[in-house]
């Protein structure tokens, strides 16, 4: 969505903690016009703390506990980078990321959280897994229980509150197996900051379900399938946690900020040393006013946290934050059963385990359906016809927005026939192709509507995106040219963003072997970014030229159409992490197809890309320029995970319908879920190509080899163009 006024500074949230997700769910309910706003994590979604041990103990299933951060910075109307911070430069405002350049900032925020690795302690990095982050032992976990050994042996390092924790978790959801829980801590006393009667019941607890408690033993060691104490005693270990406390993460200490014990300190407003830094969550505490490493905090400061951020923007005065002197404490016992503690009062049992779901429920709700947005209203005196038009799905990003084959098709037909000689082929074709000395040079042009507000992935994916007719032609990138759009913004992000664009463009278009030339730049209404493309070639490669008996090789599997339409619509579906899937798409689209046309353009005997048509439309342009038909097989035909589950919810890009009318009448297809996917519009789709099929299978496993999830999915059959799906 194209925001109502410019804007003209960026609040940056590093991390995806409980503060920043709350902080995300009360922007997108009311935007500050004129800030640009960015969430840095780097996983799509982010576990809940408080209902890891009922995963663990198998009370919950995955997605239940996870934030999904990509849906949710959609709502706010943020940029979403899946990366990792590594380091802040103050004075020149850039945040350091792993895997990309650094990002300008002029507000920024930290709830990064906290770990409990233990980098110095022999083997542990390689051997066992760390309680936090929590989604990483999450997904460990469940691996694990899903196929365990005869007699599984659980080692836990930390007998604190959440070590006990996970360990009657880990107990419960190993019953029945004759397993072994052993907790080691290096503390001589158990649980000093409980009350009495709170350490009793969970002495007793641990007790009942078999798990051994060992205290005053020092680790110092892990191996593959041991823990070694000092003194030389090895504890049989199977899966080894470590949940031995909250170490901060090492950049913070390299950041200069104030900090304590590598926390970092902030005042009573949340704001760090540097004013234009905040903090909240377990990697930061109130100078003067320590608390424990509790998410409960993190969850109150939020609302506070939130109007700050928008008060430094406006110039506003802030707001103390001030932390209650004491919380409920429900831990949960393994079984649907917990201790509440509080001011010294001791309660346990079913009932307080029922309370802790309702909360952690209700907090979890929060980020399962978001408000919707106000329809687009139609005047009473309005042209006929304009209230089914506005009813239809709303406009995709990506190729999704290209227009239906039929109107292309219609309007085309009145562009004229080349005349020039050098003009060896025009439209029709993925490129057109012009005599060049002794060989050939291909030109094509594309652009894409923004499908998300990260204009260097949009960068990325566009230029991969229009390099696919090049490599479709097997041709050699030699020169591009940019054409940017970008939305109305102060020229401070004006410059940002143009330098993000044609920085990742030109290293994405170097990486091919061609070199961005020049371009042309104006503003619009949203981000548009495109880009025309030369290329050289011997021998050009047509989508003419299959023959009857070539096998059919995609080297790329279909869904991102589908799954970017769900992500813009904030879609849902059950048990299903629309972030997960939208990562996984992109991961998928950011693969460039240079290596596969290397291999395909020497046998290939026709070749397209699929993109905005879909691969039954493309396939079928295909069949008509080789005058043969096909029979392709559903099953070998690759998907995004996820893509089905969404087509089947009736999620769908904007433009399938139109793909779907142009080439009903000439394809025979099941009623299945998949067929849908066959006209979904793909963006930095994969290459098609007709191979001699004794040929394809040592092709594939080359595209395999090279990166490339590469299948055959169907073969060139005699008769007149139609596809018969099977």
């Amino acid at each position: 969505m194209t925001p109502a006024y410019p804007q003209i500074r960026d609040l940056v949230l590093i991390g995806g903690g409980h503060a920043h997700a709350l902080v995300l769910r009360m922007w997108g309910m009311d935007p500050l016009p004129g800030t640009r706003l960015t969430v840095i994590n780097p996983d799509p979604v982010a576990p809940y703390t408080g209902m890891l041990p009922g995963l663990i103990a198998g009370h919950y299933r995955r997605d239940e506990l996870m934030i999904d951060l990509v849906r949710l910075a959609r709502f706010a109307g943020a940029r979403v980078i899946l990366d990792r911070a590594t380091g802040i430069d103050r004075e020149a405002r850039l945040i350091h990321l792993a895997g990309r350049p650094p990002l300008p900032y002029d507000l920024a925020a930290i709830d990064v959280g906290i770990t409990s690795d233990l980098p110095s302690l022999p083997g542990a990095l390689e051997h066992a897994v760390a309680a936090k982050p929590l989604g990483r032992y999450a997904e460990a976990w469940q691996a694990f229980v899903a196929a365990p050994p005869a007699k599984p042996r659980v080692v836990i390092l930390g007998a604190g509150l959440g070590g006990v924790e996970l360990a009657l978790a880990s107990a419960h959801r190993l019953r029945g197996r004759d397993a072994v829980v052993t907790l080691l801590d290096q503390a001589a006393e158990f649980l000093p900051a409980l009350s009495g009667k709170a350490r009793g019941v969970l002495q007793a607890r641990l007790q009942a379900a078999g798990v051994v408690l060992r205290l005053g033993v020092r680790v110092v060691a892990i191996g593959r399938d041991s823990v070694r104490l000092e003194g030389g005693e090895e504890v049989a270990s199977d899966f080894t946690l470590t949940a031995t406390g909250a170490r901060p993460h090492g950049w913070l200490a390299e950041t200069g900020l104030r900090q304590e014990g590598g926390f970092l300190l902030t005042d009573t407003t949340l704001r760090t040393s540097d004013p234009s830094i905040f903090a909240s969550g377990d990697c930061a505490g109130i100078e003067g006013d320590p608390r424990p490493k509790a998410g409960v905090f993190a969850v109150r400061a939020a609302k506070v946290l939130h109007k700050n951020l928008r008060a430094a923007l406006a110039g506003k005065p802030l707001q103390a934050f001030r932390p209650q002197s004491d919380y409920l404490k429900l831990i949960s016992l393994g079984a649907q059963a917990a201790v509440a503690e509080k001011w010294g009062l001791v309660a346990h049992g079913p009932r307080w385990w029922r309370l802790k779901d309702r909360i952690d429920r209700k907090f979890m709700a929060k980020f399962e359906d978001y408000p919707a947005m106000a329809a687009r209203a139609v005047p009473a005196a309005a042209t006929a016809g304009l209230a089914e038009h506005l009813a239809g799905r709303p406009l995709c990003g990506g190729c999704g927005a290209k227009l239906g084959p039929g109107v292309l098709s219609q309007a085309l037909g009145a562009v004229p026939a080349p005349v020039r000689a050098e003009v060896l082929s025009g439209p029709g074709d993925d490129a057109a192709v012009l005599a060049a000395g002794a060989g050939v040079q291909v030109l094509t042009t594309d652009h894409l509507r923004a499908f998300c507000h990260d204009p260097r992935l949009m960068a990325r994916l566009t230029a991969i995106h229009a390099l696919g007719d090049v490599w479709a032609m097997g041709a050699a990138p030699q020169v591009a040219l940019a054409q940017v759009t970008l939305p109305a913004l102060g020229p401070k992000l004006q410059a940002r963003m143009l330098a993000e664009v044609m920085e990742e463009a030109a290293s994405v278009f170097r990486a091919a072997g061609a070199d961005v030339v020049g371009g042309h730049s104006t503003e619009g209404a949203e981000l548009t970014v495109g880009f025309t493309v030369t290329g050289l070639a011997d021998r050009p490669i047509g989508k003419g030229g299959a023959q009857v008996g070539d096998a059919l090789v995609l080297t790329k599997p279909l869904g991102s159409g589908t799954i970017l339409a769900a992500e813009m619509a904030l879609s849902r579906v059950s048990g299903l992490l629309l972030g997960e899937v939208w990562a996984a798409c992109i991961a998928q689209m950011s693969v460039a197809q240079g290596s596969a046309s290397a291999i395909l353009a020497p046998v290939a005997r026709a070749m397209t890309d699929v993109t905005g048509f879909g691969l039954a439309g493309h396939l079928l342009e295909m069949l008509e320029a080789s005058g043969v038909a096909a029979r392709l097989r559903l099953a070998d035909v690759p998907v995004i995970p996820g893509a089905v589950e969404l087509a089947a919810a009736g999620v769908g890009s904007s433009l399938q319908p139109a793909n779907l009318a142009a080439v009903s009448w000439r394809m025979d297809a099941p009623q299945d879920g998949r067929v849908a996917l066959l006209t979904d519009p793909q963006t930095c789709g994969g290459l098609l190509a007709s191979v001699p099929a004794d040929q394809a299978a040592a092709l594939v496993a080359r595209l395999r080899e090279a990166g490339h999830q590469a299948a055959v999915i169907g073969e060139i059959v005699a008769g007149e163009p139609r596809l018969t799906v099977v």
